[in-house]
């Protein structure tokens, strides 16, 4: 296991792209009891704090159904494309988004919103309406940090 710890940090050592991460509305909020990230922060279940959440949704929870991923996918590939990012893996599930991209001269804040927004305006001409996506994107720092405590599932 020490091995491959070390292994993962010397492929680490030199940074080829990072990944985006975000969720669609209400599906993960904070106090859920898979635990949730806050400033960076990778904190565990608050049933009060989620209950409040709850309550406060603006609109029904968002889950992506199969022509809605597809669409999502394809935004973001054109999107990328435009930008002369290249992506290096995607995944569009159900409840959130995971995007592994190059490193360009770009915030990554800037990518994700970018990424956003290609999707949701993708999605809207196709005819859904209401949120789609949560505010912000996960930390790709506060996931790494979540991975090396629990031991890279290792």
């Amino acid at each position: 296991m020490i091995l491959e710890r070390v292994f993962l940090v010397l492929i680490m050592a030199r940074m080829i792209g990072y990944m985006l991460t975000w969720t669609t509305y209400g599906t993960w909020l904070q106090g859920d009891k898979r635990g949730y990230i806050k400033d960076g922060e990778v904190l565990g279940e608050d049933r009060r704090l989620y209950e409040v959440n709850q309550r406060r949704l603006k609109g029904r929870v968002r889950r992506l159904d199969k022509r809605d991923k597809i669409v999502v996918r394809d935004a973001i590939l054109s999107e990328a494309k435009r930008l002369g990012q290249e992506i290096l893996a995607i995944a569009v599930c159900s409840n959130h988004v995971h995007v592994v991209v190059n490193c360009i001269d770009e915030p990554f804040e800037v990518a994700v919103a970018r990424y956003k927004k290609a999707g949701r305006v993708a999605l809207r001409e196709k005819g859904l309406e209401g949120r789609i996506w949560t505010r912000g994107m996960i930390s790709g720092f506060a996931l790494m940090r979540r991975l090396w405590k629990s031991g890279f599932g290792m």
